[in-house]
C-alpha cells in the first residue's frame, strides 16, 4: 500500500513538473522567444498565458520591451575646423524585433548597448565633420540630433577607396532608436584655458568699451543738464527783477499819489516812522541842534490841519 501511494506521489509530482516546465507566461512589458536546442522556434507571442514543450527540449528567453536610456561615453569629435569637441550624449531606444536582436546579440544588453553606441559615435563623427563649432553647438545641434536618429535607424551602405565597409543600422538587429540626445559639447581641457582666456579679454574689451560709453554719455547729459540750470536760473531771476521792478514802481506810485493828497500828513508819518525806527529803547540817544530838520515836529507847537 506504502509502495502504491509513493508511485502516485511521484507520478504526480513528475506531472506536475511537466505542467510547470510547460507554461510560462508573457507580461505586457514583455517579448519572447520560444527556443528549441538553441533555435528560435517562434517569436510573436502575446501578452498572457502560453505554452512550449517541457524543459530540457524548449526553452524561453524574455526581454523588456520598454523604452531604454543608454548613456554614451564622452567622445572627442573633429569639427569641419579641424578642432575637437568632447561631447556627451544619451539614446532613447527599444526592442522592437526580437528575433534579430537575439540572433545579433545573443540576448546580452551589452552587446547590444555596444553596438548602439559604435551607431551613435558613427553619426556624430559624421556629422560634426560637416559643422563649425558655432553650428554643432547653437543652430544645427537639433538638426544633428534628427539626422543621427534617422540614419541609425536605416542600413546603409558605404564604399571608399581603399575598403569597403558596411555601416550597419539599428534596425538590423531588432532595436530602434526612439531619440537621440547631445547633452554637453565642450573643449578639450588643454584648450579651454586659452579659450576661455580670450574669451575673458574679449568680455573685457567690451567691458571698456561700453564703461566709456557710458561716461561720455554721463558728461555730456551733465553738461546739458548744467546749461539747462543756469538757464532756468537766468531766466527765474530775470522774471523776478522785472516782478520786483514792476512792485517797486506801483509802490513808488501809490506813495506819490498819497504824497500828493496830503503832503503835510505824509511829512508827519514819515519823520514819526523816522523817530521809532531810531528810539527803540529808552536808552538810545541822539545828539542834535535844536532847530535840526530832524525834530522840526517837536519845535512847532500847533500842527497845521490839511485842507478838507
Amino acid at each position: 500500500m506504502e509502495n502504491r501511494i509513493t508511485i502516485f506521489f511521484t507520478i504526480l509530482f513528475v506531472i506536475i513538473t511537466i505542467v510547470a516546465s510547460s507554461v510560462f507566461t508573457v507580461k505586457e512589458t514583455e517579448v519572447a522567444l520560444r527556443l528549441r536546442l538553441g533555435q528560435v522556434i517562434k517569436a510573436d507571442f502575446e501578452p498572457g498565458l502560453q505554452f512550449k514543450f517541457p524543459f530540457p527540449l524548449e526553452e524561453v528567453k524574455k526581454f523588456d520591451k520598454r523604452i531604454r536610456t543608454l548613456e554614451a561615453p564622452p567622445e572627442q569629435f573633429l569639427t569641419a575646423e579641424k578642432k575637437n569637441l568632447i561631447v556627451d550624449s544619451f539614446v532613447k531606444w527599444r526592442i522592437v524585433d526580437v528575433k534579430n536582436y537575439f540572433t545579433a546579440t545573443g540576448g546580452t544588453d551589452a552587446i547590444a548597448g555596444q553596438r548602439l553606441r559604435e551607431i551613435i559615435a558613427d553619426g556624430l563623427r559624421r556629422e560634426f565633420g560637416k559643422r563649425t563649432i558655432q553650428e554643432v553647438v547653437s543652430s544645427e545641434r537639433s538638426k544633428i540630433m534628427d539626422i543621427i536618429r534617422q540614419e541609425a535607424n536605416e542600413a546603409t551602405a558605404t564604399v571608399h577607396s581603399d575598403t569597403e565597409t558596411k555601416r550597419s543600422g539599428a534596425r538590423q538587429f531588432g532595436v530602434e532608436i526612439i531619440d537621440v540626445r547631445i547633452k554637453r559639447i565642450e573643449l578639450p581641457k588643454e584648450v579651454s584655458s586659452s579659450v576661455y582666456s580670450r574669451m575673458d579679454a574679449e568680455r573685457e574689451r567690451v567691458a571698456k568699451e561700453l564703461r566709456s560709453r557710458g561716461e561720455a554719455e554721463a558728461v555730456r547729459t551733465r553738461a546739458i543738464a548744467d546749461r539747462e540750470s543756469v538757464e532756468l536760473v537766468a531766466a527765474a531771476e530775470r522774471d523776478a527783477e522785472k516782478i520786483r521792478g514792476e512792485g517797486d514802481a506801483q509802490a513808488a506810485s501809490i506813495y506819490a499819489q498819497a504824497y500828493n493828497q496830503h503832503p503835510e500828513f505824509y511829512g508827519l508819518y514819515r519823520s514819526l516812522s523816522a523817530y521809532r525806527k531810531v528810539f527803540t529803547q529808552k536808552r538810545d540817544l541822539l545828539l542834535l541842534e535844536p532847530d535840526s530838520e530832524f525834530f522840526s515836529y517837536f519845535n512847532q507847537m500847533q500842527l497845521t490841519t490839511p485842507p478838507r
